[in-house]
């Protein structure tokens, strides 16, 4: 009798067949990444949600040190009632001199002084006002500047209690030898009311906490730092 050569079974067999009773079957490259990913994605939104209910509470609980004492003032411009504000704490020597950072290039000193209802010595003797900040990071740039310059080394802080903590993240960049006391202006009471129903609080709320998630990768990172100046803005130009 002649023996025939076998011929392979051109049908390969489905490993999952010869898995054992249950057991799951195994998952792909693909579906391993996706579900990992999809946990990454929720991690990350939990995190930021969280980040977000801290950065509130602590806003919505800042409130101005009792007894407010520094070697000198610094305001940032965005609200007359900052600038009333620091010059009130001027008036009651909380600082020995203050720095208006930020200002319009076509305000007048005599516009803010009238604004603010200010003496006119005391404006002449111990008022500075910046034109060369356009934003926050030129805010510090220049009251960093001007702290130097002046040789001080404790500075109170005047802006809006929702703008401090980007404010203090910023000059503490510039400047982190420097002792920056919090002195924030509340516009209204967020801590009493829900401020969260109101949409234009939450949108403010909102936009800072990107902003000052944004900052504190830019701190790190140092990518997309400029000056924030106008002077440096002008010099690029030319």
């Amino acid at each position: 009798m002649t023996m025939g050569h076998t011929t392979p079974n051109p049908i390969h067999q489905d490993p999952e067949l010869d898995r054992p009773a249950g057991l799951p079957p195994r998952r792909g490259p693909i579906r391993r990444l996706l579900r990992w990913g999809g946990f990454a994605c929720l991690l990350a939104i939990a995190l930021v949600f969280g980040g977000f209910l801290r950065f509130a509470d602590s806003v919505t609980t800042l409130k101005p040190p009792t007894e407010p004492k520094a070697d000198a003032i610094v305001v940032l411009t965005g609200g007359y009632q900052r600038i009333d504000q620091a010059v009130e704490l001027l008036q009651k020597g909380a600082g020995k001199r203050l720095l208006i950072s930020g200002a319009h290039p076509t305000t007048t000193p005599a516009q803010i002084r009238k604004m603010t209802q200010g003496s006119a010595d005391l404006f002449s003797c111990c008022v500075d006002i910046g034109y060369d900040a356009i934003d926050t990071i030129g805010n510090a740039e220049e009251a960093s500047n001007w702290i130097h310059a002046k040789g001080y080394r404790s500075v109170l802080i005047v802006t809006n209690n929702y703008h401090m903590p980007r404010s203090l993240a910023e000059l503490s960049y510039v400047d982190p030898d420097i002792e920056f006391i919090a002195y924030p202006v509340v516009n209204s009471d967020l801590k009493s009311r829900n401020w969260f129903t109101d949409p234009n609080a939450m949108r403010v709320m909102l936009a800072e906490y990107v902003k000052v998630l944004l900052t504190g990768a830019r701190n790190i990172t140092g990518f997309g730092r400029h000056t924030g100046l106008r002077s440096a803005s002008a010099s690029g130009q030319n």
